[in-house]
């Protein structure tokens, strides 16, 4: 095998490595919500969903490249150590025991559990999220090759699965476009770009770059413009499987309403579509394979966090953090699935517009030579606008405030923050030439 083949292959493996860690169970429920409420408008709500649900968390693995440094919190740094350390762990906990691993449960719940029950209680959600997490814990605690071996293997099988399910709707789709819900209607792209926010994807982003990152360097590879190349080449190998999946099963949420009816959430969509091509045996096989997909991803998480936690608090043990962080993500998890995706969406609507500012000014970094004063003046002025979008989407933002926001430039399509940030980004350029 030439250098050149040896080079392709392990950048094509490099992709796949990373596909599968963007590729979580709990991401395919948001596009078949999305689908059935933008109906007409899906391919509009599809393309802003892909921008932010696939575009941003590649650009995000690539921004880490270009830092060189194998620390989740390089680029956050330039703008303060401590703004970094607390954002930093915001990050983590946001995709480990807030959201992301409780959501592993819900999904495993909605998709995997609740097509058997004839009636579907809270009672019988604690009782799985006791077993759920008490399998995740005994993993978590101890991790090994075991969860690597179980992706591998379920991986394949889930988006064999899944490829079943989405040439059964391309080529026998249960029925046809509906018109779009009322925040579809007008607004599907920037609908459907926030929509994306869900997949948490943009903020794992800057843990994932880091691996991608070791991996690269482990086969012996030092050169930074190679480096770059590999992480691009790789990143939009994993992008673009997501983006068919994704807009896949947006596809069929948007065909399927008139057969399943109108559904809370995806995994409701997904279980009844599957029942509908292929009865029992279909919400069995989906069930069975959505579940062990879920579980070494809360696994993987939990095992993340706990060691980044570890590093900055030594006297508090790696077991000892794995047993808070799974305890915890099993009462939030008793949330239930929609409750769980409402009290996210307030926080994501903070996280996301400073992690999209990070991200911008890791590539433009050269044009304003890297100051301080400019990464400070951004991110401040950003946080500030998207502190009050997070506290208007909780419904904790007073009246008056929230008119007084509404006259920012595109705050309409949740972009208020976006003129702020370059205000504040320009006026730190010149703060810092005096």
């Amino acid at each position: 095998m030439s250098a050149s083949q040896s080079s392709t292959k392990q950048t094509i493996l490099i992709g796949l490595m990373l596909f599968s860690l963007f590729f979580g169970a709990g991401n395919l429920i948001f596009p078949p919500l999305l689908g059935q409420e933008a109906g007409d408008q899906l391919w509009p709500a599809i393309i802003g969903f892909l921008i932010s649900g696939v575009g941003l968390p590649v650009l995000g693995v690539i921004a880490i490249i270009y830092t060189g440094k194998d620390d989740a919190e390089a680029i956050s740094k330039r703008v303060h150590p401590i703004f970094a350390t607390a954002f930093t762990a915001l990050t983590f906990l946001t995709i480990g025991p807030l959201f992301a691993v409780p959501r592993t449960a819900t999904v495993s719940f909605e998709v995997g559990l609740t097509p058997f029950l004839d009636n579907v209680t809270s009672l019988a959600l604690v009782i799985f999220t006791i077993v759920y997490f008490a399998f995740v814990y005994w993993l978590a605690a101890s991790p090994g090759k075991f969860i690597d071996r179980i992706g591998k293997i379920i991986t394949p099988i889930l988006l064999f699965v899944l490829a079943v399910v989405l040439a059964r709707t391309i080529f026998g789709p249960l029925g046809t476009f509906s018109a779009p819900s009322e925040e579809y209607s007008s607004l599907a792209f920037f609908s459907g770009f926030t929509e994306g926010y869900l997949t948490m994807d943009t903020i794992a982003a800057f843990v994932f770059g880091i691996l991608v990152l070791q991996t690269i360097k482990s086969q012996g590879i030092s050169d930074q413009t190679v480096i770059r190349s590999v992480t691009i080449k790789a990143s939009l190998i994993a992008g673009g499987l997501l983006a068919v999946i994704y807009t896949g099963l947006g596809y069929l949420g948007a065909v399927s309403e008139t057969a399943v009816g109108t559904q809370e959430n995806g995994g409701q969509i997904l279980q009844l579509t599957a029942f509908e091509y292929f009865g029992v045996s279909g919400n069995v096989i989906l069930a069975i394979t959505i579940i062990l997909a879920c579980v070494p991803t809360a696994v993987g998480l939990i095992s993340s966090c706990s060691t980044y936690f570890n590093g900055w608090f030594p006297q508090i043990s790696y077991k000892s953090f794995v047993l808070i962080f799974t305890v915890f993500s099993a009462l939030i998890a008793n949330m239930g699935l929609n409750q769980l995706i409402a009290f996210s969406l307030p926080v994501l609507v903070f996280i996301y517009p400073i992690i999209i500012a990070l991200i911008a000014l890791a590539f433009t970094d050269r044009l304003f030579g890297g100051r301080q004063s400019v990464y400070r003046g951004v991110i401040i002025m950003t946080a500030l606008i998207s502190t009050t979008d997070g506290l208007k989407e909780a419904g904790l933002l007073p009246e008056s405030i929230v008119s007084l926001t509404s006259m920012l430039p595109l705050s309409d399509l949740g972009f208020g923050w976006l003129v702020p940030a370059i205000l504040g980004g320009i006026v730190g350029f010149f703060v810092s030439k005096k």
